[in-house]
């Protein structure tokens, strides 16, 4: 997704009070940005505590400041920075974590963000997006620009059957239609599982929904979805991101605080940070269950 993030900024950089901080990566794909912003591109170098504190600076003089950096790297280092300076005080700082979830496999846990939105949706006044297609980034960074508040902009890589029509973007959409069980996805995942739930026949065919922003609150369940869950014989999340402080637990508090209930619930979550051995981010989801033939074996069950 990081050209189709460029190309947003570069239509948002017409604004005189833009202003991009990364620290020291964004190489072969941002210098489009780094042209038409000149000076008002910094690179911050490998000190992203001070970065953030920059960042809040900035924005505290109503400048439109965005922050880019590896995932890990953007909200795990400088994390007090965050807390402290930019959503203790709501300053609009948007964050922009490449490589969300497995999606630095090989480069171990060092590098991998799956308790990322969890974590930072304990701070107050954030809330994040989560794109799930390429073609969801302009509209993104336009809802995520509008925003008078801290964001973080979780990104990975489309991964939509060849072929596929993207719909519209918007924050909660139903991509396959059945008489199945619901299955809820956070993000990009959603987009491995298309192919897989079309070919099956109607009757077991999973009503598949993807939420692209968090938390709940801001972005209330459509009618559809919540009478789906109450009517099918189960329920499945799947995020990729940790148990705990994830995406299910903050859904199952919205249905009981709401009285709404589901049979057979299920959530396939990342597992682990450590494995006996690292690979690509599709093997890394495989190691946690979160790929199409485990999915269909959790399924089978409910």
């Amino acid at each position: 997704m990081r050209k189709q993030l460029c190309d947003a900024l570069v239509g948002r950089a017409a604004r005189s009070d833009m202003v991009f901080l990364t620290g020291d990566l964004g190489f072969m794909a941002l210098e489009p940005l780094q042209q038409i912003l000149g000076q008002r591109f910094i690179n911050a170098g490998v000190a992203e505590q001070n970065m953030m504190s920059v960042a809040a600076g900035l924005a505290a003089q109503d400048l439109d400041v965005w922050v880019y950096s590896i995932a890990p790297f953007c909200y795990a280092r400088p994390f007090e920075q965050i807390r402290n300076d930019i959503a203790f005080h709501d300053l609009p700082v948007k964050l922009i974590g490449n490589g969300g979830g497995y999606g630095y496999g090989v480069m171990g846990p060092t590098h991998h963000a799956i308790e990322d939105y969890g974590v930072l949706l304990s701070l107050p006044n954030m809330s994040v997006f989560i794109p799930t297609f390429d073609q969801d980034m302009d509209a993104v960074i336009a809802r995520t620009g509008a925003s008078r508040h801290p964001v973080y902009l979780r990104m990975g890589r489309g991964e939509p059957p060849k072929g596929y029509a993207v719909p519209v973007y918007a924050p909660w959409r139903q991509l396959t239609e059945g008489d199945g069980p619901v299955v809820i996805v956070v993000g990009p995942l959603a987009g491995t599982y298309i192919e897989t739930f079309e070919r099956m026949p109607q009757e077991f065919r999973p009503n598949l929904w993807v939420v692209a922003e968090l938390p709940l609150e801001l972005n209330p369940l459509p009618t559809n979805l919540i009478a789906q869950s109450e009517q099918a014989s189960g329920l499945c999340v799947i995020e990729e991101h940790v148990r705990h402080g994830g995406f299910a637990s903050d859904l199952l508090l919205h249905f009981a605080e709401r009285g709404i209930t589901v049979r057979n619930f299920r959530h396939l979550y990342a597992r682990a940070h450590h494995f006996d051995r690292y690979g690509s981010q599709s093997y890394l989801r495989k190691a946690s269950g979160l790929d199409v033939d485990s999915l269909l074996v959790t399924l089978g069950g409910i």
